[in-house]
């Protein structure tokens, strides 16, 4: 890379730090005259870089947002975060279109320097990424639904969609979305369902045909998307329903249990000194509700249902077995 060249793409990324620049203090960052400064802040123009010029005494030379996206000048550090981001996104289930999220690291990769991708290569084939947080049935994103919806919460305007519910069923929709919530590599838009007259969680894959709609909505103070999301899914119907007192405070026994998972309330004969909390969840099976009753490490009472008495007396004999080395 020829010297010009090189000092094109410096005065580039000091562009992209944001702020404005003198030309002097450019100047002394290149080590060369104010000319010259001018002279790459034009080559920098011919190749499309927006760039604004501030007159005047405090003047000088920031980017703007334009159309496109310039060229991107990346140090080590910046160039392993974006890889990094990308693949971790990819694989966490994050990124709307992985088609698309594949093309982008293909790009960033093929545009380091030789040493520079090889350093980034060799972290990427020595990563490992797991997949628990993310669900294993989860189904692509369309980009442009997330956009909408996203575009709709900034601007507090309802969506209308259809919506495919779990058993199938299809409905009309009509949504003031507070806010999109990304958990276990799905994404959800949370808010007011106009319908129901109530808080409401829906899938973004499940959701098509959407449109903004003109007019405009007045967010609840004080509403906390993550936690309707949250609450919401612990109480998707499923073969049992459980229900377990357990000491301690509703914030320390909440995180006995991952998010999602279930829903604590302060038990309703708690005391001073003395607290308790209900716990509810839903589940198919018993068998992991056991365990993970079992790994809180709190005392407990099983209210309901029966069967995950059994559960437990089951699970205590294989741990009383193991213990005794049988």
């Amino acid at each position: 890379m020829s010297r010009p060249t090189a000092r094109v793409l410096a005065l580039l990324e000091v562009l992209e730090r944001g702020g404005t620049h003198t030309a002097a203090s450019l100047a002394r960052h290149l080590a060369v005259d104010e000319r010259t400064v001018r002279r790459y802040i034009a080559h920098l123009e011919d190749l499309e870089v927006r760039i604004e010029r501030a007159r005047g005494r405090h003047g000088g030379y920031r980017l703007l947002v334009g159309e496109r996206m310039p060229p991107l000048v990346l140090d080590d550090e910046e160039a392993l975060a974006v890889a990094l981001g990308l693949v971790g996104a990819r694989r966490s289930g994050l990124l709307p279109d992985a088609p698309a999220a594949e093309r982008a690291t293909r790009k960033v990769h093929g545009a380091l320097p030789a040493p520079m991708a090889r350093r980034v290569a060799d972290v990427l084939a020595s990563t490992a990424f797991t997949d628990a947080e993310r669900d294993a049935d989860a189904t692509e994103l369309r980009t442009r639904t997330l956009m909408l919806v996203a575009t709709a919460a900034r601007a507090q305007q309802p969506v209308w969609f259809h919506y495919t519910a779990r058993d199938g069923r299809e409905s009309a929709r009509t949504l003031h979305p507070y806010g999109v919530v990304a958990h276990a590599g799905r994404w959800y838009a949370t808010g007011h369902d106009v319908q129901r007259d109530e808080a409401r969680s829906f899938r973004l894959d499940r959701m098509h045909g959407v449109s903004i709609l003109p007019g405009g909505f007045t967010r609840e103070q004080g509403f906390d998307a993550r936690e309707v999301l949250l609450r919401s899914l612990a109480a998707t119907p499923w073969r049992h329903e459980v229900s377990v007192r357990m000491a301690g405070s509703p914030e320390d026994v909440a995180r006995a249990f991952p998010p999602g998972i279930a829903i604590v309330d302060p038990h309703p004969d708690t005391v001073a000194g003395d607290e308790w909390c209900i716990v509810r969840l839903r589940a198919e099976r018993l068998d992991w509700v056991a365990a993970l009753l079992a790994g809180s490490n709190r005392a407990f009472t099983i209210e309901a249902p029966d069967e995950l008495r059994a559960e437990l007396r089951a699970l205590a004999g294989r741990l009383r077995r193991a213990a005794d080395g049988a």
